[in-house]
């Protein structure tokens, strides 16, 4: 469950410093970075734009997704550029940088107004999130590129490691290489069936263009899958499972 303080005093820097691993230098900036529209005064009577997250998020979100290619690219040397994308969306989507933001210890700290008491979970989630990349766009203002990079890799290598869990279904994205390279979508075919009828056995094989493949599988969609992965293995867009 979020909880997050209606309009505040100013942030505990040296709490949040502590949770980050980085010494904030510029206070105000930190605040900001924590305090949403709803609580947000306007800068000055000529000046309506309101002392918020937004451009900070903004910010945040591009170094975010630099670093994580960054990360991606040393981690997965042999990843082609389908399944290092595929990894990079499952890293910075709203859902990992909010629950990173509880993980942490941000969203506590998050500045609201009344109104946001009664937002939506999805609302909450996206709230989270924007906060979160905005942090990262006042550390990048502190402390530059490095510093970014060094938050970023505490709290994100982790996930980054993960395999292929977050990978998207083999025959998806066979599918969706096969339309773009050939013209074509991949044809399956059961080659075989083995084994009694509790515990049978599939070979199957696919056709994607030019590219053929055969496995194995205690069903037939277990079998394609598998197939499709021989493919996308060979073809360089995926790394080895």
């Amino acid at each position: 469950m979020m909880r997050v303080k209606p309009a505040a005093p100013p942030p505990d820097i040296a709490a949040i410093s502590a949770m980050t691993g980085h010494a904030f230098v510029d206070g105000a900036r930190l605040a900001r970075a924590l305090t949403h529209a709803s609580a947000a005064p306007a800068t000055s009577v000529r000046s309506p734009r309101r002392a918020d997250y937004e451009r900070l998020e903004f910010l945040g979100d591009r170094v975010l997704g630099l670093a994580i290619a960054e990360l991606l690219m040393e981690l997965y040397p042999q990843a082609g550029e389908g399944e290092l994308s595929v990894r990079l969306n499952a890293l910075v989507n709203a859902e990992v940088c909010a629950a990173l933001a509880d993980e942490i210890g941000i969203t506590p700290h998050i500045i609201t107004g009344a109104e946001i008491a009664s937002a939506s979970a999805a609302k909450l989630v996206n709230l989270r999130a924007d906060v979160m990349e905005s942090v990262i766009a006042a550390i990048f203002l502190d402390g530059g590129m490095d510093a970014a990079r060094r938050f970023i890799r505490r709290f994100w290598e982790k996930r980054a490691r993960i395999g292929a869990a977050i990978r998207r279904d083999p025959k998806t994205e066979l599918q969706e290489w096969a339309q773009r390279e050939t013209g074509s979508v991949p044809a399956y075919a059961i080659v075989s069936r083995d084994g009694p009828d509790h515990a049978p056995m599939f070979m199957v094989e696919v056709c994607a263009g030019t590219r053929r493949a055969t496995a194995t599988g205690a069903s037939r969609k277990e079998a394609e899958r598998e197939a499709a992965t021989v493919i996308l293995v060979a073809e360089g867009i995926w790394s080895h499972p």
